[in-house]
């Protein structure tokens, strides 16, 4: 085997609760894992500042905090984290390839995918301007932060409206954007929105602006039919317009849905091909949440040593 070419028994590919979970566990059983952080180490919770619904944090934590924890206690073990990219995969044999991003060359007992999923914004200057102060992709995470405050939610599909319906049992007005004339959500979920008396839903209605120096304290936007403005005073802006899953480099491989997330077999992790595992948010379009991503981590990492145990490999 040529000089340049690594073989190790487990790859994890990502960071985040899923990645470094992942690594706890199979640094833990003698796996030796090599994580390769991607371009965000962390993950969305490096964008993220107080976290208050994981286990263990009595006082919430900061997100980027957090990762930190999670980075020391997988390099404990002897986890060897590198800040690098993943940019290709080749899993047409019994060995997995990958290649990082400077060309280095891996051979892989097994791989742990875990590279997340991102959320989709808008593109406004203001919005990322005032991300985590009133500006969210996630009403389960930061909803809690908004009792009693009027809140906007925008978007039109299933997202948008599990997102507004949270949001209505904790706020005492939710304005839904639509940018249409009707909701992609599904029936059930339309006639669940409708039936809400705190939810309003504004048709054919974009968000120009989100107003406020350092918190949120309105919305500028406009009827894209009439092209008339209007300010909706709120102190939260929830971005429901779907994630990306970070599965582009697998899609030649592994089965996906039509969105991009990674299938996997039953309960477990394991994906179409032996040995190649799937954890966090790049199989998991349903909860998206760190306490879920850090559980399939640990999934991911026993179903590998599983596998290895049973090819005779540890």
């Amino acid at each position: 085997m040529a000089e340049d070419i690594e073989r190790v028994k487990c790859l994890i590919i990502g960071s985040g609760p899923a990645g470094y979970t992942a690594a706890v566990y199979a640094a833990r059983a003698n796996l030796a894992p090599i994580l390769y952080t991607g371009k965000e180490p962390g993950g969305q919770l490096m964008i993220t500042t107080d976290v208050e619904n994981y286990p263990g944090y009595p006082d919430g934590i900061m997100g980027p905090q957090m990762m930190e924890d999670f980075r020391k206690q997988a390099e404990r073990f002897g986890t060897d984290v590198r800040y690098e990219l993943i940019s290709k995969v080749d899993f047409s044999g019994p060995v997995h390839k990958a290649w990082s991003e400077t060309g280095h060359e891996i051979h892989a007992d097994s791989i742990i995918i875990s590279t997340g999923a991102s959320a989709k914004w808008l593109g406004l200057e203001s919005e990322k301007r005032l991300t985590n102060k009133g500006v969210s992709a996630c009403a389960v995470c930061d909803g809690f932060f908004f009792r009693g405050k009027e809140v906007a939610v925008v978007g039109g599909g299933d997202t948008a409206a599990e997102e507004a319906l949270y949001l209505s049992k904790l706020c005492p007005s939710v304005h839904l954007l639509v940018r249409r004339d009707e909701l992609r959500a599904s029936k059930i979920m339309q006639e669940r929105v409708f039936k809400t008396e705190n939810i309003k839903v504004h048709w054919n209605t974009e968000a120009v602006e989100v107003l406020g120096e350092n918190e949120v304290e309105g919305l500028r936007v406009v009827n894209n039919q009439s092209k008339e403005e209007s300010t909706i005073p709120v102190n939260g802006f929830f971005v429901a317009i779907g994630h990306k899953p970070n599965t582009d480099i697998f899609k030649d491989w592994l089965d996906m849905d039509n969105t991009g997330y990674i299938q996997t077999k039953g309960k477990s992790t394991k994906t179409k091909v032996p040995g190649v595992f799937a954890s966090g948010d790049a199989q998991d379009n349903v909860y998206r949440q760190a306490v879920t991503a850090a559980g399939t981590g640990c999934m991911a990492a026993l179903d590998a040593e599983r596998y290895l145990t049973e090819k005779g490999i540890i």
